[in-house]
């Protein structure tokens, strides 16, 4: 047995602990990692991270520099998890060691001044978030992006501003928030669903959310959307805030639970990934535990819930050629592959092509072109 040499660098509970002991080191995961397959480097492959937590758990590692990019160097596509033949919850167990990292490791004020704002400042809140991206639309419509760009002043813009204004995604004309919360279904209904909107998915998605809602309502849905619901938190957990990322499941739970819907659908992946797993946030929590356990069951993503309770075809043809991308949240960490395909598969004239890799991470990963820019934009051009 290897003796300790200081005090654990993370601190794991013991049935959190035992789960990075499943790890047999097989490294069946690591040609599958976006990480591993760009820098063929151990420590960034989930075999290597999870050796890496193990040793800060025994406190035979400190929480070094070099430790911290480890961890934060990975896409948390969970990826590893769809091929691992021991079941490892690797996710969890990154959200995990981020969290300890957050508390333990010495950080600049820059950066927890720019988490505080972004994670608990901007984020909880639509009414803010709503907020920040009109002004993003404001700066993307009016001519001001057009007349920064002529000057060149992106070229003086410190750091990776510049890149990141480049791919900053255009924000619609309106964003998604609906007159009434409920949506009576077109002919008999069949269901009552709860139709989670999201904080991203609503805004700079808006459109996607008002067809979801139209394809619900035309599948004999009648369709609530609680005005309660907050943001799910999967940015707050990916990125070591799991206990916001609490406060804001606890919110989503009781708005949910108490319209009393037979089910709730989500239309993001990274999204619907956390909802199902509000069980596993919240397992200590007495007073939510349980009411997290059922709201978990209710949630499908749409491509998920449509052909388990039979689509409506009554559709128009489309004469295209397409092919799919899969999300990495929903193939990996929800294990949905086959139903978006039976969706596409299902309209008139489209010919689905498969491409190769479908499953690999494009490297976006909610935040990590933001954070890890260099690495997303190799693995985008990868996929591209």
């Amino acid at each position: 047995m290897t003796e300790l040499v200081s005090k654990p660098a993370i601190h794991m509970d013991p049935d959190e602990y035992e789960k990075i002991l499943e790890c047999v080191h097989c490294g069946l995961c690591i040609s599958d990692c976006p990480t591993y397959r760009e820098l063929g480097v151990e420590a960034d492959s989930p075999r290597g991270r999870l050796y890496l937590m193990k040793a800060a758990a025994d406190g035979r590692i400190s929480l070094s520099d070099d430790f911290v990019g480890h961890m934060y160097l990975c896409l948390n596509c969970r990826n590893c998890e769809a091929v691992c033949p021991s079941g490892v919850k690797f996710g969890m167990l990154m959200e995990k060691t981020r969290d300890e990292i957050e508390v333990r490791y010495p950080r600049p004020f820059i950066h927890k001044a720019i988490r505080k704002i972004v994670l608990e400042g901007i984020f909880p809140h639509s009414s803010r978030i709503r907020l920040v991206l009109s002004l993003l639309r404001f700066y993307q419509t009016s001519g001001l992006r057009d007349f920064v760009r002529k000057l060149g002043l992106l070229r003086v813009l410190p750091g990776r501003l510049a890149d990141l204004e480049e791919i900053s995604p255009r924000i619609p004309s309106k964003f998604f928030k609906p007159k009434v919360e409920v949506v009576e279904p077109v002919g008999e209904r069949r269901y009552r669903v709860g139709f989670f909107s999201g904080c991203i998915m609503s805004t700079v998605y808006g459109p996607v959310d008002e067809a979801s809602v139209r394809v619900l309502t035309r599948n004999g849905c009648q369709v609530v959307i609680p005005k309660q619901q907050e943001c799910c938190g999967a940015v707050h957990a990916h990125n070591g805030d799991t206990r916001t990322a609490a406060s804001l499941a606890r919110k989503n739970i009781e708005a949910f639970l108490e319209a009393d819907v037979d089910f709730i659908i989500i239309n993001s992946a990274g999204c619907g990934a956390l909802l199902k797993e509000y069980d596993d946030l919240l397992k200590h929590d007495k007073e939510h535990s349980d009411k997290a356990a059922i709201f978990s069951q209710k949630v499908r993503d749409i491509t998920e819930f449509l052909p388990e309770i039979g689509i409506n075809t009554d559709f128009g043809r489309l004469d295209m050629r397409v092919t799919y991308q899969d999300p990495c949240h929903l193939v990996h960490a929800q294990r949905i592959s086959a139903q978006p395909r039976e969706l596409i598969k299902a309209i008139p004239g489209v010919e689905l092509v498969e491409m190769k890799d479908s499953t690999q991470c494009c490297g976006a990963a909610g935040t990590y072109n933001i954070t890890n820019y260099d690495m997303s934009m190799k693995l985008l051009d990868g996929k591209i």
